[in-house]
């Protein structure tokens, strides 16, 4: 699942098991939250922090996602259904663009790179 949040980009996939190798077995009650920038996972943490607790950001350089954290699926579940709760504007690019200060001007930039795309979409 990818998730373009206020907060930042996450790609959400079920864990493996122990220490998430790819050798392992996926574990279906372990969510793996990636992210291509440290600081989307930083707000994440800050944000929910009562829901996903002090978890620890993992970083892993020679992987396509650098940073990650690993949470049990229903404290995953939980953030999700915040996020569907908090939501109070009427343009999600405009909403990031008061927030770069957090999530940043080339994060904002790329939504307009993925909104472009998935418009072509439609045509």
């Amino acid at each position: 699942m990818w998730l373009f949040t206020q907060y930042g980009f996450f790609s959400a996939v079920c864990a493996r098991e122990g220490d998430g190798s790819y050798t392992n077995r996926v574990d279906p009650t372990r969510i793996m939250v990636r992210a291509r920038l440290k600081n989307h996972l930083e707000n994440l943490k800050r944000r929910f922090t009562e829901s996903i607790g002090d978890v620890e950001i993992v970083e892993t350089p020679d992987t396509d996602y650098r940073y990650r954290i690993f949470i049990d699926k229903s404290k995953w579940t939980h953030v999700l259904a915040s996020l569907g709760g908090e939501l109070d504007y009427d343009n999600f690019k405009s909403q990031v663009a008061g927030n770069l200060d957090d999530v940043g001007s080339e994060y904002e930039n790329s939504l307009h790179d993925v909104w472009g795309v998935m418009h072509s979409l439609q045509r």
